[in-house]
């Protein structure tokens, strides 16, 4: 008795291993550039500032009344670590009296240089056609160093 017509075709189809299922994921292009975006970071100079904001995060954690300036530049640094598909929004808590504050603070005290730096380094990056997806990171991380009190990031780990 033949074989149905599919059934003949059977021995030249692949079998399916979950291998096969990470390289055709619609979702591949995407993950692969922000892994590879994301190396390309570490390697010219994100490693080295997210090690600068966790070391100045630890310093400001061994005073007591700087631990919430810590938390602020532990965030930062988390960011610096994994800038791309990661997000800044504004937190759904209602607004205090002591954010304000704390975010004069904060640009008073380095903020402004922060953002001024990561906004120098956008620019140039913006200038050379390539580093456009790096500018824009650290367009995002000059927003979240303006004034990070009120802010929290997501992580696209």
């Amino acid at each position: 008795m033949p074989l149905h017509p599919h059934f003949r075709q059977a021995k030249t189809i692949v079998p399916f291993t979950p291998l096969l299922l990470l390289f055709y994921s619609p979702f591949t292009p995407y993950i692969i550039m922000k892994f590879l975006g994301t190396i390309i970071w570490w390697i010219f100079g994100g490693l080295e500032a997210a090690i600068g904001y966790f070391t100045g995060s630890l310093a400001m954690a061994i005073t007591i009344i700087g631990i919430p300036v810590a938390l602020q530049t532990f965030k930062i640094g988390l960011l610096c670590l994994f800038p791309f598909g990661s997000n800044v929004r504004s937190t759904s808590s209602p607004p205090g009296c002591i954010r304000i504050p704390l975010n004069i603070i904060w640009l008073i005290c380095g903020g402004l240089f922060a953002c001024l730096m990561h906004v120098v380094f956008g620019i140039l990056l913006y200038i050379i056609i390539i580093g456009i997806p790096f500018g824009k990171q650290h367009f995002k991380l000059a927003k979240l160093s303006l004034a990070p009190f009120g802010k929290e990031v997501e992580l696209g780990i």
